[in-house]
């Protein structure tokens, strides 16, 4: 059985009639599962209601009040923009607050089973950075999630591999100072937001980044998992991998200009698996329906394996 961390309650973060983050994203990946030959292996689970659990501390370990605040109080006044395109509405900052949650819960199923664990959640959160949201994000649901790990007994190092077609400036921006968390990031380049040199290392060697043109394919990328990412993750050695599983490389995706087929995914995710069968996957990106949707399949079929 396969853990799916998912709520109904993650569709009324409202971004507005015609942006790409939109809550029809995730009825389309659960109507998939759902309809998919394995679909009776899947454990769906509801997220630990933010009642429920101190999300505050951990929280405020990687965002600054003032940004959670901001967050918060254009919620209440009934919405508005962190920046163009990042859209907040009366339910997103409880929303957001619940994506956290899920994530740190997909944390706990990992260390409690040894086994994957997927969180279908919204809004993503690998580009927002410390003091501010941005790019469809509120907070950095992997950073948090790898810093509530790192409180658990027996975990002394988390790595993040974020596959996203974006570079996940974020989560880099909050974990490349802390010595116990490796990130790893494969992305177009150029492309949104314009960061994610392969010079930029971390402050203890701890950040790779695997910029790709692009037109970029499955060819491209093998070498890359191979020669790079999984030389890098067993050197760190990490007693749990977090992905932050974006699906907006697929050639079909209207927000960039990579060639993946679904399918690939699940190429992905047998790397990831000869690192460790202790991987938490989360959602950020990926905007075509149907991409997205196989792309999730291909994901949670080769972790069924």
């Amino acid at each position: 059985m396969l853990p799916v961390i998912y709520s109904d309650d993650f569709l009324n973060h409202n971004t507005g009639r015609f942006h790409p983050e939109r809550p029809a994203r995730l009825t389309a990946i659960v109507q998939a599962i759902n309809a998919a030959p394995w679909a009776s292996q899947i454990d769906w689970q509801l997220p630990t209601p933010v009642k429920d659990r101190a999300i505050a501390p951990i929280l405020q370990q990687v965002h600054t009040q003032d940004h959670i605040e901001r967050v918060q109080r254009i919620a209440q006044n009934g919405g508005g923009h962190l920046d163009g395109d990042t859209l907040v509405s009366p339910q997103s900052y409880d929303v957001a607050l619940l994506a956290v949650s899920a994530w740190l819960d997909g944390v706990d199923r990992v260390l409690e089973t040894g086994n994957p664990a997927f969180v279908l959640a919204r809004p993503p959160g690998h580009h927002a950075e410390r003091i501010a949201g941005m790019g469809f994000c509120l907070f950095s649901n992997a950073a948090i999630a790898a810093y509530h790990a790192l409180e658990q007994p027996g975990i002394n190092r988390v790595a993040i591999l974020d596959w996203d077609v974006h570079h996940g400036n974020g989560t880099q921006d909050i974990v490349e100072t802390h010595p116990k968390i490796a990130y790893c990031s494969l992305h177009q380049y150029p492309c949104y937001p314009g960061t994610g040199k392969a010079s930029e290392r971390g402050n203890y060697n701890n950040v790779l980044n695997l910029p790709l043109p692009p037109g970029s394919a499955i060819a491209d990328y093998k070498p890359r998992f191979e020669q790079k990412i999984l030389p890098f993750l067993t050197d760190f050695q990490p007693d749990l991998l977090i992905v932050s599983a974006g699906y907006d490389a697929n050639a079909d995706d209207p927000l960039a200009s990579i060639n993946l087929k679904p399918q690939d995914f699940g190429v992905f995710t047998d790397y990831c698996l000869q690192v460790t069968r202790r991987i938490l996957f989360g959602l950020e990106g990926g905007y075509d329906l149907s991409a997205l949707s196989e792309s999730v399949l291909a994901t949670i079929e080769r972790c069924l394996v």
